[in-house]
This record gives structure tokens, sequence and C-alpha cells, in this order.
């Protein structure tokens, strides 16, 4: 199991909806009780935030403030930004765009912020996030 574990925007929006998927939360409760350091970067807060705003979920907004508060927070720093632009220009010049080239493209934010901890990312989303960083499918950790 990776020691660093950084949430996509899929499993966090499973823990932090004001009904949580119960198979996602347990899956967390384990990792912590095996001295895993799960993170929420703030890309993904961003994406399961809007939308929880979007749909009127104010419960749902208030469990990812306890989330935040009960894990590590993974903050945009200038240092992921220029990590992430290299990886999108990385991703177009070898053919393997991971978005929209119009998009901001939060799969090489996450990813950036993924690499600058050393960490793996557990998400839905694995083909497009091993292009830059180990990224498994949540139920493999």
């Amino acid at each position: 199991m990776a020691n660093r574990i950084v949430l996509d925007s899929g499993p966090l929006g499973e823990i932090s909806h004001p009904r949580p998927n119960r198979e996602v939360a347990d899956w967390l409760e384990r990792l912590l009780r095996k001295g895993a350091t799960v993170y929420v970067p703030e890309i993904a807060d961003y994406e399961v935030r809007r939308e929880l705003i979007r749909a009127g979920l104010q419960e749902g907004v208030k469990r990812l403030d306890r989330l935040k508060s009960v894990l590590n927070y993974l903050p945009i720093n200038t240092e992921v930004m220029l990590k992430a632009a290299e990886l999108w220009a990385e991703a177009r010049n070898r053919g393997t765009p991971t978005a929209d080239p119009k998009a901001l493209d939060a799969d090489v934010i996450l990813a950036a912020q993924a690499l600058q901890i050393s960490g793996s990312v557990a998400t839905e989303n694995v083909r497009h996030l091993n292009l830059f960083v180990e990224a498994k499918d949540w139920r493999s950790f």
C-alpha cells in the first residue's frame, strides 16, 4: 500500500456527500487505521465543492470542510501550477491530452499536487492520471 494517498474528486465526492458511499467511507477508515497519510488536494476540493454548492447540498459542504480538518490538506501553490503547465505541455506534445485545449485540465493540476509530495492518486480515472503520476483505482489501495 502506498503511504501517501491523494484523493481524486471521485472518491472525495463519495465521502463528502450528505449520504456518503459507505464502501468508500469504510475504505478511507481502513487506510487511516493502516497508517496511510491521506490528502485532500485543493483542486479536488474545488471540483467537489462547486458541485455540492450548485446542488444546494450544504451538509455535503460541511462534511467536506470536516474532512479537510481530519485529513491533510494539499493547497495549490506556484510550484504546483508551474509543474501542471509542464505536464499539460508534455501531454499535448506526446499526443495524449487529458482535456480540451481550452479547459483548465484539473487532472494535470492534481498530478502536480501528487508529485509534489511523492504521493499516489486514489481515483476512478486511472487512465488519464497514470500519464503523469502513480494512480490506482481507489479500491486497489
